[in-house]
């Protein structure tokens, strides 16, 4: 049969349309902007369902209840729920998540402060995460028996709590071996780098789960690469265990590798609240516990709105990026 001039071969690679790359990263932009917009309805939703707020817990011992309603009218608190939401979002759009309503402080300055040190510990967890996950993907992934076995021990490993494997890894490397402090405070002013060992506890606590957790998403993955005819022409044709794994398995893995990634960032940032909590490293997870504590709806919705902000930009950025380099061609 005549194969029609300009047709693809058969068995061959789809073809990236034209303007496909740009046309995935604008959807993933777009798609990205809308959950974030839903994720601050949530957000603001949950916390005005909080018991009690924070007039409530300034107020003095012994308030009556009208002392009590001009604190919160003061706070700004007495609107209805879409209007507070509505006045959110607006400052939100201006820049101005608005004040602490427990010290009066600017939000984006309570933010700031604490940003760079749960920034420096999320980064060293995934830093140290992303070569681990994928060797445990790729050990799980081209296990000769037991495939199944393999990725399940994975997978239950790590369900194991954060705050147990960081009990764990207290108990070991402080406590018995007085390798590292057991807690994670560090000196007014002084940047997390300055003091490294304060940092081994809660970066090993987040890092340990999410390679153990991004592992066992990789193996199904490295499985059905290994497994594709490429791969088994490669190795008849007598190229190296390490060329094959170089050249014929990684790229088609670097797609599904990077969404990981931005799933394991999410994950990470979320643990980082349990791991800052329990070795009192001053955060965003430990300023969010406190302002829940505290009522300060501003703060919570501030830290939660920009944890998922980072998250959401990074799987669209890791989707654009995927997309655009997967070796089989998928068309958007």
């Amino acid at each position: 049969m005549t194969v029609p001039t300009g047709a693809a071969p058969a068995g061959a690679a789809p073809r990236h349309r034209a303007g496909a790359p740009l046309y995935g990263a604008l959807a993933a932009a777009v798609r990205a902007l809308l959950l974030l917009v839903a994720v601050s309805a949530v957000v603001f939703a949950a916390t005005a369902l909080l018991p009690g707020d924070a007039a409530e817990i300034r107020a003095s011992p012994g308030a009556t209840a009208e002392e009590v309603r001009a604190l919160r009218a003061e706070l700004g608190q007495e609107a209805g729920p879409l209007r507070r939401y509505a006045d959110w979002v607006g400052g939100v759009l201006r820049g101005d998540p608005g004040v602490s309503l427990v010290n009066g402080r600017p939000v984006l300055d309570a933010v700031a402060q604490r940003l760079p040190a749960t920034a420096t510990l999320v980064g060293a967890a995934l830093a140290l995460a992303a070569p681990a996950m994928l060797l445990l993907g790729w050990w799980a992934g081209t296990a000769r028996r037991g495939r199944g076995a393999a990725t399940a021990l994975l997978t239950g490993a790590a369900a194991v709590p954060t705050a147990v494997t960081a009990a764990g890894l207290a108990a070991l490397l402080s406590g018995v071996l007085g390798l590292v402090p057991a807690v994670s405070l560090l000196p007014p002013g002084q940047a997390p780098a300055h003091s490294p060992e304060l940092l081994v506890l809660p970066v090993l606590s987040m890092a340990l789960p999410t390679a153990l957790f991004g592992g066992g998403l990789l193996a199904g993955a490295v499985a059905d690469t290994a497994s594709r005819p490429h791969v088994a022409d490669a190795r008849r044709r007598g190229r190296s265990p390490w060329a094959v794994a170089a050249v014929d398995v990684l790229p088609f893995l670097l797609a599904p590798f990077l969404r990981v990634l931005a799933v394991s960032a999410g994950g990470l940032i979320a643990a980082a609240t349990v791991v800052e909590t329990l070795f009192g490293y001053p955060g965003l997870g430990s300023l969010l516990v406190s302002s829940i504590a505290s009522r300060d709806t501003p703060v919570i919705q501030a830290v939660a709105v920009s944890a998922a902000a980072v998250v959401l930009a990074g799987t669209a950025l890791a989707d654009a990026v995927a997309g655009g380099t997967d070796p089989r061609g998928r068309a958007w």
